[in-house]
């Protein structure tokens, strides 16, 4: 019993340093991935937010825990045939539309694209992201707009891999409990029969 208790030990332990190699949150590939702005049909346009200063090893999506903290907005094209159009970067407080942030259209030849909010978004609440791909001159292509929204200020909270992850634990932690305390075994084991019956 104490070899299984070890064993399981370790196992868990070694579990628990696996939850870094999750990134953006887990998805499993772009069709999970909540993290984009669709420019046109199937074609996407990447984002990961940072607050390096206050978070140094975390990346965010859909919401930001601090305001008034350095904030890195970055952006990755998933298509090559955007990076000779020059593009717009406007983030906006809602729902009065107030500007916050603004970067002129400019081509991006390597694909991605770092915006510093150098003192980050100025209050709690909801954020647009308004994001406007311009046609190459000459060209017959239309222009593109996409928006994202995001909430700020609402400090850090547990992501689903998180929540997964102490779920699995405490489950993992009775179910050692289960079966190494015979009493506990009894009352366990008695409460199924009864939701059995």
């Amino acid at each position: 019993m104490k070899q299984f208790f070890k064993k399981t030990s370790l196992g868990l332990t070694a579990l628990l340093f696996s939850s870094a190699l999750w990134a953006h949150g887990g998805a499993a590939g772009t069709d999970t991935d909540q993290c984009k702005f669709e420019l046109e049909k199937d074609h996407w346009l990447h984002y990961t937010a940072y607050q390096p200063k206050d978070f140094p090893a975390e990346d965010f999506c859909g919401n930001l825990p601090n305001i008034n903290a350095l904030t890195q907005l970055v952006f990755d094209y998933q298509d090559m045939k955007y990076r000779n159009r020059a593009i717009e970067f406007e983030v906006t407080k809602e729902p009065e539309g107030k500007r916050v942030f603004f970067q002129e259209a400019a081509k991006h030849k390597s694909g991605t694209v770092l915006l510093d909010l150098k003192e980050g978004v100025p209050e709690v609440g909801k954020y647009l992201i308004h994001i406007t791909l311009l046609p190459e001159e000459g060209s017959s292509e239309e222009r593109l707009d996409a928006h994202m929204s995001f909430q700020a200020g609402k400090g850090q909270t547990a992501s689903k891999n998180e929540l997964f992850l102490y779920s699995f634990f405490a489950f993992a932690g009775l179910y050692v409990v289960y079966l190494s305390s015979a009493g506990f075994k009894r009352a366990v084991d008695g409460a199924i029969e009864k939701i059995k019956s």
